[in-house]
């Protein structure tokens, strides 16, 4: 086959088509009446054309996306501009209140400087209870953090009702222990005021004179009973806390985990 034969065939086909042809746009087959190649159209071409074209369109989408989230991103945030008047009758503006001026009549503007929001001052009434308010709420939010640490503490410190039986046993035997330290030395305070009370009486009855010794006595004596069982009182009131704290905690416990 000539070089003008292979021309002919190719001519209806652009040069830039000629040239992707015969790198890949043509498949090589034997003709039947001559034995040299002859060069086929495939559909290899149009599909290339057509993968390029759409690879090209989606750059130029994700280009213009880019742009456009760089250029909103570029963009400065408004500041919030305040209007205030101050002791003087004087009106101020800023992006900021001063301190001294934070319990009075301001309002919030926009940039067009219209009015956004407006805030009034609270009266000395108003205040405290707003106080009030967030006082309480500070402290509900205080009791929530410290009960979720109590039931953590709790699930890790317990596996069973029968734990916290033991250890509810343990913590009042060591208050017991406590309360009858005190209670002997109440005994003894008491049997030491008896007998010198006795000893008073004796002279009493004697017509005796009660010494100035006795009677000092008598008086450390009492002193020291009335205190001893003024100390009774808080070892008393420590047990009834660890019954009252144990009980809530086998109840929380049960609360939490289903045990029984």
């Amino acid at each position: 086959m000539t070089d003008e034969t292979t021309d002919s065939a190719t001519s209806h086909l652009t040069k830039p088509a000629k040239d992707a042809g015969q790198v890949i746009g043509y498949s090589h087959s034997t003709d039947e009446t001559t034995s040299h190649p002859t060069k086929q159209p495939t559909k290899v071409l149009l599909a290339w054309h057509q993968k390029d074209n759409n690879q090209v369109a989606g750059y130029k989408l994700k280009l213009l996306v880019a742009l456009i989230a760089g250029v909103t991103l570029s963009f400065p945030v408004a500041a919030k501009l305040y209007k205030w008047v101050d002791d003087n009758g004087t009106t101020h503006y800023g992006e900021t209140v001063p301190p001294e001026y934070a319990n009075k009549d301001r309002v919030e503007l926009n940039q067009a400087g219209r009015v956004v929001k407006s805030e009034e001052a609270l009266t000395p009434e108003r205040r405290r209870a707003k106080e009030q308010e967030d006082a309480k709420k500070r402290d509900d939010a205080k009791a929530v953090l410290e009960q979720q640490r109590h039931d953590k503490t709790l699930i890790n410190t317990y596996n069973s009702v029968k734990e916290i039986d033991q250890a509810r046993i343990r913590s009042l035997q060591q208050v017991d222990a406590h309360i009858n330290v005190i209670n002997s030395s109440i005994k003894t305070a008491n049997d030491n005021l008896l007998a010198l009370q006795k000893e008073a009486d004796n002279d009493a009855k004697a017509n005796r004179k009660i010494p100035d010794s006795l009677q000092e006595d008598l008086q450390d004596a009492q002193a020291r009973l009335t205190k001893l069982q003024q100390d009774l009182e808080n070892p008393k009131t420590e047990k009834a806390a660890v019954e009252a704290r144990f009980d809530a905690d086998k109840a929380r416990f049960i609360e939490l985990t289903g045990k029984k």
